[in-house]
């Protein structure tokens, strides 16, 4: 990056952080989808899936988690607009061995993306999961998490490219 052409915007012109303004930005409707990875023990899986973790239903409560952290994503990171979000939908799969994956996408109509939102759904999501079995297995691995799509705004759609 050399700077002419792809200024960082979070920036002003004294180099000091700020929050962006999107004023002039246009309405449009946004979505944005995040992933990432839990894996863990066979025998924990199996009894997040059984529901038998003693703390409770471990994605019932990981499913809230990801949508209240997706509604508060500005009051964790400092940069991001407090937005009114349309939507919000967890999903979670499995291997059937040792990995549950966790899926958010959020919608908004608005001046600005639902990038982070996503990847902060994720990743309370994933993180609740770790401490409702964090007493079964502390070994647990969070990660990675990644924004697989976007859409809507003046950057444009886009999609992670897998191989």
């Amino acid at each position: 990056m050399d700077g002419t052409t792809d200024r960082l915007t979070h920036f002003n012109d004294q180099g000091r952080a700020r929050m962006v303004d999107v004023s002039d930005k246009a309405v449009t409707a946004r979505v944005a989808v995040a992933e990432g990875q839990v894996t863990m023990a066979p025998e924990t899986l199996r009894r997040i899936l059984e529901r038998s973790i003693a703390k409770g239903d471990v994605l019932a409560v990981a499913q809230i988690a990801g949508i209240q952290a997706a509604k508060k994503t500005s009051d964790w990171i400092p940069m991001c607009h407090p937005l009114p979000l349309t939507g919000v939908n967890i999903h979670f799969a499995d291997n059937g061995q040792d990995m549950l994956t966790i899926t958010a996408e959020v919608k908004t109509t608005g001046k600005t993306g639902v990038e982070m939102e996503a990847l902060t759904a994720v990743s309370a999501a994933a993180l609740t999961v770790y401490d409702m079995c964090k007493a079964l297995q502390k070994d647990m691995v969070i990660g990675p998490i990644k924004l697989l799509t976007k859409t809507g705004g003046k950057s444009g759609d886009y999609a992670l490219i897998t191989e």
